[in-house]
């Protein structure tokens, strides 16, 4: 049976973040992911983990100037010691917070400056970051994003992101297949699915074209879901989509799973 994860950025945003995770919970989820915590401490984060009896399944390390429309560091060259904070902050709360999955973005490729050097910085900053979340039980992973959300971004393809693993090493760093970009980049989402499963450590969901629940658009989502549970799939499945009025009045397409 496919096991959800409920994103705590995207969905019941229509209460303050930290009473999402009790709404979370009510709505029959047992785990959750989110973008950026670092606004909120720690502490009081964990504290709501705990009183709706949720696990924390996957946040990203700090992106830079987000509010500036930055979307990652990890393969800007000149950032790395910023890069390596970030890594260490993240960790702080990954500890605090028992999660075991951290995603590192890329970041928007900045002018003038070689696909080989964005490259080579990305992979010894995600070299660094293994070693470093492998002592504390966390794998970093990375993510393939659609050139239509977010234009510029470095890691389109999970070709180029399988790639980047392989050299690193499987087992310390992983692959978020996130069904969504992949369908709007390359398409063939289960057999592709099943190919890099060896490589996948989080999946995640939302319906194309419009990047809201299953069952708002083109894609056959029992299928889909269904193809992954017999694949033998056991990891969380993040739930990234922007729902298309109350997030609870969408959540028809998850009654088969809830718990």
């Amino acid at each position: 049976m496919p096991r959800f994860a409920a994103n705590l950025s995207l969905m019941f945003t229509e209460v303050p973040f930290l009473d999402r995770f009790a709404r979370a919970r009510a709505a029959g989820f047992e785990a959750v992911e989110f973008l950026l915590p670092y606004e909120y401490p720690a502490a009081d984060i964990r504290a709501r983990l705990d009183d709706a009896g949720l696990t924390l399944v996957l946040f990203n390390t700090a992106q830079g100037n987000w509010d500036g429309g930055e979307k990652g560091i990890a393969a800007l060259p000149g950032r790395e010691e910023e890069f390596r904070e970030a890594v260490a902050r993240g960790l702080d709360y990954a500890g605090t917070l028992g999660c075991h999955r951290l995603h590192v973005m890329a970041g928007l490729t900045p002018g003038g400056v070689a696909r080989d050097t964005l490259t080579a910085t990305y992979a010894a900053n995600l070299a660094w970051a293994a070693e470093r979340c492998a002592a504390q039980g966390v794998k970093p992973v990375i993510e393939p994003i659609n050139h239509r959300d977010i234009p510029g971004y470095i890691l389109n393809t999970t070709t180029q992101a399988v790639a980047i693993i392989e050299a690193i090493g499987p087992e310390r760093l992983g692959l978020q297949f996130d069904l969504y970009h992949a369908q709007v980049t390359e398409g063939d989402i289960t057999r592709r699915f099943e190919a890099l499963l060896p490589f996948i450590a989080h999946a995640q969901i939302a319906d194309t074209p419009g990047r809201n629940e299953p069952g708002t658009g083109e894609v056959n989502w029992p299928f889909v879901l269904g193809r992954l549970d017999a694949m033998g799939y056991r990891g969380w499945i993040g739930c990234e989509y922007r729902p298309a009025g109350i997030t609870e009045d969408g959540l028809g397409w998850f009654a088969p799973y809830r718990a």
